[in-house]
């Protein structure tokens, strides 16, 4: 008998419950508040907005003020230092270190034992529950799961308090009985160097019998690649024939998805995106079919939005999820068992559905072009690189894409660098197909395009082999949750690119 077939049966209760998404989405938040408000109302800063008289999502969006990490810095630098009931009661001993804010190289995001438990670990356990429930026949159980991890460090030399990456913090406190399915080992896993790391997780891996992969896209593809260079197979379902489904998160899997079709040419692999941030896990696909994610809504999270042309306003429109529209881009806005409070987390969604609440992450509330009131999002981005490589054979591997305010002959365009796993037929016909598609799925992108007047053809500058990986190694950001910038206003990221390139 399979050994799935028999754990599986664990997750029965939980996929009952999941049917509550469907349409109680209102009062499952409105459950979350008031744990989360009820919890927290002792805390230092429970206290000082009156979490003890609020009974209500009117009462707290009055009493809570909107949070970047800015406004919080202060009282997490307080945590990290060993206070207690700052944020959240008792003392938090984890800190996830995140991508950093215009005045800091990083943040340092508190993970509190219950948003360990009723979050993160919360979002792996229903991950499972939801594939299972898909795919009834599967056998994820009776192999290993390789699961890739970034590293941490000591906190100010605090006992048993620890910064480093998500995964890592995962890694560290999962439950012992995880680690009988899991590969590569512990401490190979929590490495800090990733070129050392990526050759150890192939030799520790490739004899094994791998069912399911969890990792960023680009970081696993390394992994991968390794594994076949040590394996001498060309593909990896002749070292893994029984590897069935890659969960994975980070980053969008678009640009990435033909290589892996390539890389595992099987009908009977599967790819389920999970939104799994150091703020917390906020969503998965419930149906591999579509790709919009569930969101999830009994965890300790309570979402708010803020429709994003109005985001910078000084009293902008925020919303519960019950006041969300379909088909509207929003700024989303947490607060958790962690501490966060109001929070604008700064990455964009667009909800597909409402029974269950459904959506697509759209990009980030600071990684878009809006140089000359183009308003181009990562997903517009995604979407026309996908349409160019289908028309022209192509395979993206990374790219960033920034303005030219104005050239020399006083033009202004937008210029992307782009590493590509295998070249365009013919670059120029690429470029146009990006510029038309662009075109087609942005109107104010295509307004400011007619005729040359305000932007020109974009340009695409082909990035030399390994252009980004070294680019983030420079920088110290080499594995792990670190990720590229798609799209930026500033053309620091493409500069930085652009001189390595020569």
């Amino acid at each position: 008998m399979s050994v799935t077939y028999i754990v599986e049966k664990l997750f029965h209760k939980r996929q009952k419950e999941l049917e509550r998404h469907l349409n109680e989405g209102g009062t499952l938040q409105q459950e979350v508040l008031t744990r989360l408000i009820n919890s927290a109302k002792n805390t230092e800063y429970g206290i000082k907005h009156l979490f003890g008289a609020t009974h209500n999502y009117e009462s707290f969006a009055q009493n809570v003020p909107l949070n970047t990490y800015e406004e919080l810095k202060g009282d997490i630098e307080r945590m990290r230092r060993g206070e207690r009931d700052v944020l959240w009661p008792g003392t938090v001993r984890w800190f996830a270190k995140s991508s950093g804010t215009t005045n800091d190289k990083s943040k340092f995001i508190p993970v509190s034992d219950q948003g360990l438990q009723r979050i993160h670990y919360a979002g792996g356990t229903d991950t499972v529950a939801l594939y299972l429930r898909s795919h009834p026949h599967s056998r994820i159980f009776d192999g290993k799961a390789l699961i890739l991890g970034g590293s941490h460090a000591p906190n100010y030399n605090l006992t048993n308090s620890l910064v480093g990456d998500l995964s890592a913090i995962l890694i560290e406190n999962i439950n012992p009985l995880v680690n009988l399915i899991r590969v590569p080992q512990k401490k190979t896993a929590l490495l800090s160097d990733f070129e050392v790391k990526r050759d150890r997780i192939a030799q520790e891996t490739f004899r094994k019998n791998v069912t399911s992969l969890s990792g960023v896209p680009s970081w696993m593809l390394s992994v991968l690649t390794r594994v076949l260079e040590i394996s001498g197979k060309q593909h990896l379902n002749e070292v893994w024939p029984e590897l069935e489904v890659f969960f994975h998160g980070g980053v969008a899997f678009t640009p990435y998805r033909q290589q892996y079709e390539e890389l595992i040419p099987s009908s009977t692999m599967h790819y389920m995106e999970t939104y799994n941030a150091s703020e917390g896990f906020f969503g998965q696909q419930d149906d591999l079919n579509d790709p919009a994610m569930m969101l999830m809504l009994d965890y300790d999270i309570f979402y708010e939005f803020i429709p994003m042309e109005e985001l910078h306003h000084e009293h902008p429109t925020v919303v519960p999820l019950t006041g969300v529209e379909i088909g509207q881009n929003y700024a989303m806005v947490i607060s958790t068992s962690c501490g966060l409070w109001r929070y604008i987390i700064g990455d964009t969604v667009t909800f597909t559905s409402k029974n269950p609440y459904k959506f697509v992450i759209t990009g980030r509330t600071k990684h878009f072009i809006n140089a000359f009131g183009e308003e181009l999002i990562v997903d517009n981005a995604e979407k026309g690189l996908d349409y160019a490589c289908k028309q022209t054979g192509a395979e993206v591997l990374e790219y960033t894409a920034a303005p030219v305010f104005m050239d020399n002959h006083a033009k202004c365009r937008h210029q992307w660098v782009i590493e590509f796993a295998k070249d365009p037929d013919d670059m120029a016909r690429f470029a146009d197909l990006l510029d038309q598609k662009l075109q087609e799925i942005n109107s104010d992108y295509e307004a400011k395009r007619y005729k040359n007047v305000t932007l020109q053809h974009l340009e695409i500058v082909k990035a030399q082999h390994n252009l980004f990986n070294t680019w983030l190694k420079a920088k110290g950001k080499l594995g792990g949750q670190h990720k590229v910038p798609r799209l930026s206003n500033s053309r620091r990221y493409i500069d930085e690119l652009l001189q390595l390139n020569q």
